[in-house]
């Protein structure tokens, strides 16, 4: 057995603090390279203390210097760097073998397409990165020889209930559908006219999962599911029609795959993101990711049900975005952004977050992608357009 070591982008974040309780279980197997945090400072020190990690990776030079001071206090010998050109060197540098990519939103693109290029085996866990730049995203996976092990609950299931050779097509190897189950949040049984009027803590309520603000708040919206299926689809080189999203409010059965022959594969456990964290850090192998022994006489019924485009418009906008192409999911994705910090900010409703992004989408014509520029230049735009909807809404 190798020892291995790991680099954590984002490890203030939910996923990498359970990614850093799956690494102190097996210290004979890992070793902590590089954490970065970018405002939970006495999270990442405490997290620096235990994992004695080479480097810290902070966004600005004020941070580096205070957290540095407090880490030589200690006796810590982490080196503590700043700034998103230190986060793209640690998450290349060829002393780490694993990199999870953890960092919320389109602030993990550089850093994650950094390890991808530099042929890591490549956690997948912000699905922002792969959602923005897409085609490109998986072209430098295919030049660089990175292994890309997906992370997001619902697509570790889907690769779980794969089978070994799905890369060569899935009509090739029988697969005729994927099937992206979804919790369906905290307002899945909401009175339409009451969503208006729902607050972000209603919204970061999430029934099932402990998540971060901004993702609780797509899970409420359904966009993190949009999301997941554009990600979905290019993980496994899908067509949008072949990815069917089903309603599974107790979150037991992760995600499935239908074959041609009637069989359909589902991969189960109970809601801990440590399960597909430990199933992608150890792949192939199993090692233990302290998740208790699913209880199927507890769970007693399972209940699925399609999603409500009413209720949850979020989720065809973004299988309209992908079916567009280009630069419309890097327009989507950055419009839902926007729309998401303001809801938290209280300066919109929550049924605002639609409006928002559909009105982007409509304004910025996708244009096709050639170069990673190109994507964050769509960003900043959809950022500035999403703005300018905000400022005449006030």
């Amino acid at each position: 057995m190798s020892h291995e070591w790991i680099t954590v982008l984002g490890a203030t974040g939910s996923i990498g603090v359970s990614t850093l309780d799956v690494l102190a279980r097996h210290t004979e197997r890992y070793s902590v390279f590089a954490l970065t945090g970018y405002s939970r400072m006495a999270v990442l020190e405490a997290q620096c203390q235990q994992h004695r990690p080479v480097f810290a990776v902070v966004a600005d030079a004020l941070q580096a210097a205070g957290l540095q001071q407090r880490l030589d206090a200690a006796g810590v010998p982490t080196r503590v760097l700043h700034g998103p050109e230190a986060l793209a060197e640690v998450a290349s540098d060829e002393r780490a073998q694993v990199v999870m990519a953890a960092i919320v939103g389109a602030a993990g693109l550089a850093p994650t397409l950094a390890a991808v290029r530099a042929g890591k085996r490549v956690l997948l866990a912000n699905k922002e990165a792969l959602v923005m730049s897409g085609a490109l995203f998986m072209q430098a996976v295919s030049r660089s020889g990175a292994q890309l092990l997906p992370i997001d609950s619902e697509h570790n299931a889907i690769f779980q209930c794969m089978p070994h050779n799905y890369a060569t097509g899935l009509g090739q190897v029988g697969v005729r559908r994927i099937l992206l189950t979804a919790s369906g949040g905290p307002f899945r049984d909401y009175a339409l006219e009451d969503l208006a009027g729902v607050t972000p803590a209603q919204a970061c309520a999430h029934p099932n999962w402990s998540m971060g603000q901004k993702i609780s708040v797509d899970s409420a919206s359904m966009m993190n599911k949009g999301l997941e299926l554009i990600e979905a689809c290019w993980l496994f080189d899908a067509r949008p029609e072949q990815v069917e999203v089903v309603v599974h409010p107790q979150s037991v059965v992760h995600s499935l795959v239908d074959y041609v022959d009637g069989s359909v594969l589902a991969q189960l456990g109970n809601p801990d993101m440590r399960t597909p964290i430990a199933h992608a850090l150890a792949w192939p192998e199993r090692i233990d990711s302290g998740v208790s022994a699913l209880d199927l006489l507890l769970t007693a019924r399972l209940d699925f049900q399609a999603p409500d485009p009413l209720r949850f418009p979020c989720l065809p906008l973004a299988r309209q975005a992908f079916e567009a192409g280009g630069t419309a999911c890097a327009i989507l994705n950055a419009a839902n952004e926007v729309a998401v910090q303001a809801f938290l900010g209280g300066r919109i409703g929550f049924t605002d977050i639609p409006v928002i992004i559909e009105h982007t989408l409509n304004c910025l014509p996708p244009e096709r992608v050639e170069e990673l520029p190109q994507v964050m230049l769509a960003d900043q735009q959809a950022r500035e357009q999403a703005e300018k909807w905000l400022v005449n809404r006030v």
